[in-house]
């Protein structure tokens, strides 16, 4: 028997390899084995098994074991892999290494285990029993009776519990083949936190159609996999993932939840607990090496059913799935950064496929692609138009920023005297508010009044201009950051050019925005939630439990707080800056913005008070702020669609952007050239492909950016003939070359 093995050496290829016969009927595929490879041993995965090979079976080498069991991966996730690397340019290794944690993959942690003892030879332990007992037999007969009547084996802490016991006892009763030692597996995992048990609430009209739809789909009366849950902001879309699982559940089977950010993970988790208890796995980006491996672990002994985090989670090793729920699914959280370059929405629906599961893609403000695949009946479109209680919508106000009077000696100029009044009536009401503003840091320039001088990165550009690329003044740690490369220096406390203390700083930040709240509301507890500020799990989970129980009276952030969060409380929204992000030179801008209104608006009033929101812009005309400001969806999905068809961007085609990184801008143009030429001839009617040109941020960490974009149908084709020159052809010394599979931003 032959099987075919993909080995951790990334050459994009699998190989040949003799089974043994003593594994012959256990192999399947998606095992871990050890390989022999040249004259190393090889970690690899079996991706197909009883197959022909073109080498002759005399000149093939035996397979060398099987890894543990902990190391396995379900073939139908193997498969998942597989197209994965097809689709996104990558190697296969690649592409099968993404499916396992690195704690689980590189061995760096190992399962904890614990020696226990049991009686292996009754008939011997109850003569022992049964005899008269004497000194001698007194702690022989103590731990016998203990194991006895144990309902599992006891390890040497609780044997050392017992009265009589004596470690020449134990040693004698294992000597004797009495008792039997051996090692289990126990978990390091902390007991999660007892909560009271929820009860599920009377459901809406809307939301038992959608639950009514989702059952046709998992009892096979629905054709359709894939399911389209658009529902406005506080429709309770959360309500109807529980009741779905619950159906899943009771169906023997298990559910995947995917939430965009690790900011709704503790929320999301602690309602979902309440429902299901101890029965979820969570998986996100901050779990240390030893939690990931213990919460895998849980999943691929089928301890637990339900499996809750971001991206990673969707590759949860179960082997029984009944639903995939992608919450927030316009979030361009979900797409991967690294390779493999993946939509995690998109390989949901894959898997989804793969193993003929319901997959529910949930939003508010659903991408442009997920509606179009809606209208066009690829996906069922489910609609809850109203919100829970049937409560209005929250009150929004534009503020021209533009009309306002003219500050005070001293006066900011951050906040309009509007919000200002309406933020300080909410507060003195004993109500929350919600400060919105979509950028990091305190200041956006450094710069000097008296011979111009601006802080910018040196190793990072934007192109027209000729200027680096301003720094982002941390005032906190007194420091000067690039939020590109990530390069970061002390602030300088006068100009370093003419050393004229006249150095200023100007633009606002999150960071900015809450020293100027502090002043403007000193009667207020201000907190904020942004990546500067929030450094792990713990962090989110401390701030947004201080903002449910009422101990802070505003909080402050960037997108992390602009969707999935749940505070009856919250009746004010302050949206600082709408206009930030629409001149992005990107097609996707004007949704990226209307999604980020539209998400951070439906955080207020979802309580008993009504919801007010107040935009602030100096574009009070701009469409995309009109539709978010009257939440009409339909309108602006229309009025985007028709823009993406004019331009023949996505749904209404496919897009691949090819990218080229190198310290020499004429080397990265040349190479970029070279390949903009070998891939001409795969050029048809439905494809069109730019030239090779400077990226719009021209140059990240002193490396310099080259882009060639393909857009079109019908690419396969020439999506082979990219993967062949990423992985088969080497490029240039000191040039990086990568293709970006249905890129989220053209930046």
């Amino acid at each position: 028997m032959i099987c075919r093995v993909i080995t951790d050496i990334s050459l994009d290829r699998e190989f040949d390899y003799l089974v043994p016969p003593e594994l012959e009927s256990s192999l399947a595929v998606g095992m871990a084995v050890d390989v022999p490879f040249g004259r190393s041993m090889r970690n690899g995965y079996i991706v197909s098994t009883d197959v022909q090979s073109s080498v002759d079976a005399k000149k093939l080498k035996p397979l060398a074991g099987v890894k543990n069991q902990s190391c396995h991966i379900p073939e139908n996730l193997i498969r998942l892999g597989q197209w994965m690397a097809q689709y996104y340019c990558c190697s296969y290794e690649h592409a099968i290494r993404t499916l396992l944690p690195a704690a689980v993959r590189s061995g760096r942690v190992r399962p904890k285990m614990r020696k226990v003892y049991s009686i292996s030879n009754r008939e011997k332990a109850d003569e022992l029993l049964c005899a008269p007992e004497s000194e001698r037999t007194r702690g022989r007969t103590a731990i016998l009776r203990a194991l006895a009547s144990a309902p599992e084996p006891l390890d040497i802490e609780q044997l050392r519990l017992i009265d009589g016991f004596s470690e020449s006892s134990l040693k004698t009763l294992t000597r004797n083949l009495i008792l039997v030692c051996h090692e289990e597996e126990i978990s390091r995992r902390k007991a999660p936190v007892e909560m009271a048990k929820s009860v599920p609430p009377q459901m809406m009209p809307e939301q038992k159609k959608a639950l009514g739809v989702f059952e046709d789909m998992l009892c096979g009366r629905e054709a359709r996999r894939t399911m389209l849950l658009h529902g406005v902001t506080n429709s309770g879309k959360t309500e109807v993932y529980m009741q779905m699982i619950d159906r899943v559940i009771a169906a023997g089977k298990s559910a995947i939840v995917l939430v965009p950010e690790i900011s709704l993970t503790p929320q999301t988790v602690r309602r979902f607990r309440a429902r299901f208890g101890d029965t979820l796995s969570v998986l996100h980006s901050r779990l240390t090496d030893t939690e990931r491996f213990e919460e895998w672990n849980r999943i691929n002994r089928n301890e637990v059913k339900i499996a809750i985090g971001a991206r990673s989670a969707l590759f949860a090793p179960f082997r029984d799935l009944g639903v995939i729920i992608v919450d927030e699914e316009h979030e361009s959280s979900y797409k991967q950064s690294e390779s493999p370059r993946y939509v995690a929405r998109d390989v949901a629906v894959m898997r989804g496929q793969f193993e003929n599961c319901c997959v529910v893609l949930g939003s508010a403000t659903p991408c442009a692609e997920s509606s179009y695949n809606a209208q066009q009946g690829k996906f069922v479109l489910v609609e809850m138009r109203n919100q829970v209680a049937s409560k209005p919508h929250p009150h929004i106000t534009i503020l021209d920023r533009r009309l306002d009077p003219a500050p005070a000696p001293g006066e900011n100029r951050v906040f309009s005297p509007v919000l200002i009044e309406a933020v300080r009536r909410k507060v003195e009401n004993a109500e929350q508010c919600i400060l919105f503003l979509n950028r990091r840091g305190y200041a956006r320039n450094l710069t000097c009044s008296e011979c111009g001088y601006e802080a910018c990165c040196p190793d990072c550009s934007v192109p027209g201009t000729g200027h680096s690329t301003p720094f982002m003044y941390s005032r906190s740690k007194a420091t000067l950051n690039c939020h590109l490369c990530g390069r970061t220096e002390p602030a300088p406390e006068v100009c370093p050019d003419c050393k004229s203390p006249n150095i200023r700083f100007s633009g606002t930040g999150t960071e900015k925005l809450e020293s100027i709240s502090r002043g403007a509301f000193p009667f207020a507890r201000v907190g904020r939630m942004d990546s500067d500020s929030m450094r792990s799990a713990e962090d989110y989970e401390r701030v947004l439990e201080q903002f449910r129980r009422g101990e802070l009276d505003i909080l402050i952030g960037t997108q992390m707080i602009a969707k999935g969060l749940h505070f009856p409380n919250v009746t004010l929204v302050g949206i600082v800056n709408a206009d930030l992000g629409l001149m992005i030179p990107d097609f996707r801008a004007s949704e990226k913005v209307f999604q980020l209104i539209t998400q951070v608006a439906g955080r207020a009033g979802r309580g008993d008070h009504p919801g007010e929101v107040i935009i602030q812009t100096s574009n009070p005309g701009n469409d995309t702020i009109d539709y978010a400001a009257n939440f009409d969806f339909e309108g602006f999905r229309n009025f985007d669609l028709e823009f993406r068809k004019l331009l023949n961007y996505p749904p209404f085609s496919r897009m691949i952007l090819l990218n080229f990184r190198g310290e020499s801008e004429s080397a990265v143009a040349d190479y970029a050239q070279k390949t903009y030429d070998l891939l001409l001839p795969y050029i048809h009617d439905d494809v069109s492909m730019v030239p090779p040109c400077p990226a719009p941020i021209e140059r990240i960490k002193g490396k310099f950016r080259y882009q060639i974009l393909i857009k079109g149908n019908k690419l396969k084709t020439l999506r082979e003939a990219v993967r062949i020159l990423i992985l088969h052809r080497n490029a240039p010394a000191n040039i990086e070359f990568y293709a970006d599979v249905d890129p989220q931003s053209l930046l």
